[in-house]
């Protein structure tokens, strides 16, 4: 009986040591796995099949091609070794930065990360794979091909976030992502050149997935078809099946920005591939650019639409760094940095096009007599109607041309252009200022606003009579606009990044740390006036303090672009430094080439 009992328990004991020993050992498995698997580690970099890599139905990489290329031969990227350029970024001296300021700006950083994730997961719940999430529908919407915008777009950010986890989910969807598989037949050269090859390659060149770049590839050679017309300027309405024929024509009115914004990322392609083709299709455009940049009815600038089937004639009379220009002009100095300093043609470009925006373009507002000290230094650039002899400057503001502010800064620092530093402050300031001038702390898409008519872009007093003369309306049932603007064109806010990105360029390249009280003021305001249960809208008017009317948009460039560049501005100077990286129109960082480096990375 005794040893029967002793049996039985040894039965039950072995059987509990069993118990535990599997439940420790799950338990280690776990551990294990959130170890393995928490945001700060870095994913596998392993070979592009353990992604379950699909490839696209066509192969566009061996369409052949029905028009000739221009010239006898193709153009490769500058021989030799990148130049040292001039150091951009503020450095800052040992204990400038105190704790309590580190302490305070990563509360900052923290909170606009966590606004990314409220958006990037309900973008995953209620919108996994397509454009982007209706916020106040809930649901998901495609009005770029349906590849998943809001998904490639936001890779960089999760990355740069630390946000890993989510990055290598959207890894493994943008690894099966068919060109060939879309919503309509065509799509947006433009568009799907900043917000899809732009993210593939920015995410790549952060990430070193080969994945991505073979995505990026595979949508490189498709969109390098847009160039096959018959005098190789590129199409930007991108018809699938006539290119795939060969049988696309350019566009006899196509805007500036379409042709102009191209050349960042099919340069960075040819860096990281070694094919030339890339680069070569958009050097032609540069030639044109230069060759037409003096014969415009503005010379140094080129008009809003150019004919890019007769020539790139530059016929209209609309001068502007707004809608359908900006990225053009953005694009230049950038692409001198992109090349290591190894084509003086972008420099020359640029300034040209800066001296005649200084001259013509670029305007100081009449502040009203409310301020109790020096009213603030602040600049706004406008659009010109010239007719090649009479230039008339019309006094709006375009959230879209606040992005100037950093395109000056930027190339002033690459080209010693001290003054352009300046006028890049403020220029930045001015859309900061714009933000406070509204009971939402926000700007609007559109504005007017009445400007001084002193020499030089000198201060101007407030004129009372003046504002009466030419002020708003004074309708009783219309609202109206704040000092010194004249009318409020476009009342909304979208959600839109131009601002933020101007004072962080600003804040990295001068240092001067008000900059970042002004951001999280601005992030402050956007959070409170665009905040929905689950995500961000744009709202209707940015008139309208409390309760605001919300607008069922959330595109992509919420996560790609706004949220990123306040993220950036709170952290540490060298993250995604601007000596290391050049970003594109879609706020993609992509790297720089060092001077020991060819341009093979």
């Amino acid at each position: 009986m005794g040893e029967q009992y002793s049996s039985r328990a040894m039965t039950v004991l072995t059987a509990r040591r069993l118990q535990r020993l599997a439940i420790f050992a799950i338990c280690c498995i776990l551990v294990t796995y959130f170890l393995l698997d928490r945001t700060d580690r870095v994913p596998h970099r392993g070979p592009w099949q353990t992604w379950g890599y699909v490839h696209s139905s066509f192969d566009w990489a061996n369409r052949p091609r029905k028009h000739a290329l221009p010239g006898s031969a193709m153009t490769h990227l500058p021989e030799g070794s990148p130049r040292e350029l001039p150091r951009i970024q503020y450095e800052f001296a040992n204990g400038e930065l105190s704790e309590a300021h580190n302490k305070t700006q990563r509360e900052r950083r923290d909170a606009v990360r966590s606004t990314a994730a409220k958006s990037w997961s309900s973008y995953r719940e209620f919108a996994w794979g397509h454009d982007e999430l209706l916020p106040q529908s809930l649901h998901g919407a495609d009005r770029f091909s349906g590849w998943g915008a809001t998904l490639v777009d936001s890779l960089d950010t999760l990355w740069i976030m630390g946000l890993k986890r989510e990055f290598r989910e959207a890894v493994r969807v943008a690894s099966k992502i068919d060109w060939d598989s879309t919503q309509s037949q065509d799509c947006s050269m433009f568009e799907t050149t900043i917000r899809y090859l732009g993210g593939l390659l920015s995410a790549y060149d952060l990430s070193e997935e080969d994945v991505l770049l073979k995505k990026a590839i595979e949508l490189g050679d498709m969109l390098y078809a847009s160039f096959d017309t018959p005098n190789n300027m590129p199409v930007n309405i991108f018809n699938f099946e006539k290119a795939k024929e060969g049988q696309l024509v350019a566009n006899q009115r196509e805007s500036l920005a379409t042709v102009g914004t191209l050349s960042l990322e099919f340069t960075r392609l040819s860096q990281v591939t070694g094919d030339p083709k890339y680069f070569s299709i958009i050097d032609n455009i540069k030639l044109a650019f230069e060759r037409t940049q003096d014969d415009t009815k503005l010379p140094g600038m080129w008009p809003t639409f150019v004919d890019l089937q007769n020539g790139f004639l530059t016929p209209d009379s609309s001068f502007t760094l707004g809608s359908s220009s900006d990225s053009a002009y953005e694009y230049l100095s950038k692409m001198y940095g992109l090349l290591g300093g190894l084509d003086q043609t972008y420099k020359k470009l640029h300034l040209k096009a800066m001296s005649t925006v200084k001259k013509h373009l670029l305007f100081r507002p009449m502040l009203p007599d409310t301020y109790p000290a020096t009213p603030p230094d602040i600049l706004f650039s406008g659009t010109v109607l010239s007719n090649g002899k009479i230039i008339d400057l019309l006094p709006e503001v375009q959230h879209l041309g606040c992005f100037a502010g950093g395109m000056f800064a930027l190339g002033g620092k690459l080209f010693h252009e001290e003054e352009h530093v300046k006028i890049g402050e403020q220029l930045a300031r001015g859309c900061a200022w714009m933000y406070d001038a509204f009971p939402t702390g926000l700007m609007p898409e559109v504005s007017e606003i009445i400007p001084c008519k002193t020499a030089d872009l000198a201060p101007c007093d407030w004129d009372e009579a003046r504002w009466k003369e030419e002020g708003p309306s004074q309708e009783a049932d219309m609202k109206q606009p704040p000092k010194p603007f004249s009318a409020i064109r476009d009342q909304q806010y979208q959600l839109r990044p131009e601002a933020i990105e101007s004072v962080f360029i600003l804040y990295r390249i001068t240092g001067k740390k008000d900059l970042l009280d002004i951001a999280w003021r601005m992030f402050q305001s956007i959070k409170k006036s665009t905040e929905t249960k689950l995500a961000h809208s744009s709202i209707t008017d940015v008139q309208l303090d409390g309760f605001t009317t919300k607008i069922d948009s959330m595109e992509s460039f919420w996560i790609a672009e706004t949220l990123k560049y306040f993220y950036l501005i709170f952290s540490e100077p060298q993250l995604i430094s601007l000596d290391e990286y050049v970003f594109n129109t879609e706020a993609h960082p992509l790297r720089l080439p060092k001077p020991t480096e060819g341009h093979k990375l």
